[in-house]
């Protein structure tokens, strides 16, 4: 069985706008694309069910995730820095009681 083939939102968009041209056929776009006219048909009908928002994907977009560990990574350095100079003030803190 084939690998199942996946396409980018570009991608999808560009494929539904060169079929809605005059003249055109979706077999005609299948073939010039290497995909099944049926899928371009797919395509159509949810970009006309969901507009701009279509084709989002699943799950957590790779923009977001990224944007979210580089959140958690500055908050865990702040912490660590804190961390940091609260041991380096109570090491000196130490020094000065014992001598």
């Amino acid at each position: 069985m084939p690998k199942r083939r996946k396409y980018s939102a570009e991608f999808k968009r560009e494929a539904v706008a060169l079929a809605n041209q005059p003249g055109v056929t979706k077999a005609q776009i299948g073939r010039e694309l290497d995909i099944n006219p049926n899928m371009i048909t797919r395509w159509r009908r949810e970009m006309s069910a969901n507009g701009s928002k279509a084709f989002l994907g699943q799950g957590v977009a790779r923009d977001e995730e990224l944007t979210a560990l580089k959140r958690e990574n500055n908050k865990l350095r702040k912490e660590r820095d804190f961390l940091r100079e609260a041991a380096t003030f109570f090491a000196s803190d130490q020094k000065r009681s014992t001598r």
